[in-house]
């Protein structure tokens, strides 16, 4: 697996995809180095891992994808312990995640080493897991 950092000509392929991101945030989000690309060895894209900020100055990851048919094979790991490896670089020494209480990423970044740091509830929507892991 090849993991670089986001440029414009990934541009529709984030467009296409990412239901979570609007439309107008994406040309900062490559701009600010925030999606970082996940691409077979032939360079063909399979996925992204996107992040920001909580508070500002904590390494949030928003999103992490993987298309089904690379889902299972350490791919994914792979992905979450690059970026973390970055924002150590950057001098990070937590960094954040979240999940739905009713989707099965939790057991993915608990086995990663996150840990439950609270939890936001929305009117009508499942519970949002907020995770933590340090990394220093």
């Amino acid at each position: 697996m090849i993991i670089e950092k986001a440029t414009m000509a990934d541009y529709d392929y984030i467009l296409d995809r990412d239901q979570h991101l609007l439309q107008h945030l994406i040309v900062s989000k490559i701009n600010e180095q925030e999606i970082y690309m996940l691409r077979s060895e032939e360079g063909s894209s399979f996925g992204w891992l996107r992040y920001g900020y909580f508070w500002d100055n904590t390494p949030f990851m928003n999103l992490l994808w993987l298309d089904d048919e690379y889902r299972g094979k350490g791919l994914g790991k792979q992905a979450v312990l690059f970026w973390e490896e970055e924002m150590k670089q950057k001098g990070s020494k937590l960094v954040m995640t979240s999940t739905l209480a009713n989707e099965e990423a939790q057991h993915f970044y608990r086995k990663l080493g996150y840990k439950d740091a609270g939890c936001l509830l929305l009117e009508n929507e499942p519970l949002e897991i907020l995770l933590t892991k340090i990394i220093s």
